[in-house]
């Protein structure tokens, strides 16, 4: 079964590496660069006419090294795994849209906000109203109503505050890696990482789940999770088509993801934490997203409420560039936050099914 997993990393990791400069080329063809902002960092003016919408190289490898690696190996989908990749593929989609606007009309604001969080809306609700839905053979659901950190705890908040949580932690983490998304790579390897982590938590989770619980010394130290193993597939196939995608984003990069590959991965990570019943570990296990996002939060809070800007530029990673930090430098550092935020995240995990045993 764990066949699954390396036949969908290789294969993400592999069709990304072939097919993003066939894109690149596909890209440049019809003239599909990036729009630059002119208040933005000097540097980044250079990048102006960039292709963008690169992911859907990552989108579409992902679906296929998923599928490719259940054709291998004769496994069959799951509900949970396809509710991941449809929510990426969602999220994308609106992305998509917002993307080509800018192209097309040639300005930086793209869908209006109001028909992007409206697009945003639709696909999130659809997740959280199809996960809890389809219970197994032991009543389990993709989705819990209970809140998780690394495995479900307290009262059920029920349905109707679940879609509400499920669409907050959806739109939060979208607009996280929206944000991240500034510096070549940046977003990119901060990804690969943390999809590398939801790797090793769902392979944890299958060797220790309750549906194995009379082959377990503790039958009480187990995950109640639905589709542990196809989860971990998932995360492989992103994690290898992520992985591939950083070769032509690092810098000096040659395409860029675009909203198109940003709110895809927000949604697969906020998708991966809620089937996982993991949701609060992935402020942590992604906490550079959190960080970049809560620069822009008190940024435009402190403006308006006194006047003043705390950092030179949000998102932060700006604010470094405009302290004459190179953007390489700023890459490099904030992946080694991003390392530390993983090492903690799958540290707590393992320390709070260690507390069960």
């Amino acid at each position: 079964m764990m066949k699954q997993i390396l036949f969908a990393g290789v294969i993400g990791l592999f069709l990304t590496l072939v097919g993003t400069p066939l894109l690149i080329k596909l890209l440049a063809r019809k003239g599909y660069g990036q729009y630059i902002r002119d208040d933005g960092p000097r540097e980044h003016h250079s990048k102006r006419g960039t292709p963008t919408m690169g992911g859907i190289a990552f989108i579409l490898a992902t679906l296929i090294a998923y599928f490719l690696s259940k054709i291998i190996t004769g496994a069959e989908p799951t509900i949970s795994g396809l509710l991941v990749l449809g929510l990426m593929a969602g999220m994308g989609l609106v992305g998509f849209l917002d993307d080509y606007i800018k192209i097309v009309k040639r300005r930086s604001l793209g869908l209006r906000a109001k028909a992007k969080m409206a697009g945003q809306l639709i696909v999130g609700i659809a997740f959280a109203v199809i996960s809890l839905q389809f219970a197994d053979g032991r009543g389990q659901t993709p989705a819990s109503t209970k809140l998780s950190f690394v495995e479900d705890f307290g009262w059920s908040i029920g349905p109707v505050l679940f879609v509400v949580w499920a669409l907050f932690m959806i739109l939060a983490m979208s607009n996280g890696v929206n944000l991240t998304d500034g510096l070549d790579g940046l977003a990119t390897g901060a990804s690969v990482m943390v999809f590398g982590a939801y790797t090793f938590i769902g392979v944890w989770q299958f060797q220790e789940s309750c549906a194995n619980a009379q082959d377990l010394t503790n039958p009480a130290a187990c995950f109640e999770v639905r589709d542990p193993l196809d989860l971990a597939v998932v995360a492989s196939a992103l994690m290898g088509a992520c992985f591939g995608f950083l070769w032509w984003n690092t810098s000096p990069a040659k395409i860029f993801m675009g909203d198109t590959g940003s709110l895809a991965l927000g949604g697969a990570l906020a998708g991966l934490a809620i089937c996982s019943r993991t949701e609060l570990l992935l402020a942590l296990l992604g906490g550079l997203f959190v960080l970049i996002t809560m620069s822009v939060v008190i940024q435009v809070g402190s403006f308006r409420l006194t006047g003043k800007r705390v950092f030179r530029m949000a998102p932060l990673q700006h604010h470094f560039e405009l302290k004459g930090w190179s953007e390489v430098l700023v890459v490099v550092r904030f992946w080694i936050i991003q390392g530390m935020c993983v090492i903690v995240g799958l540290g707590l995990f393992y320390a709070g099914w260690a507390a069960k045993k």
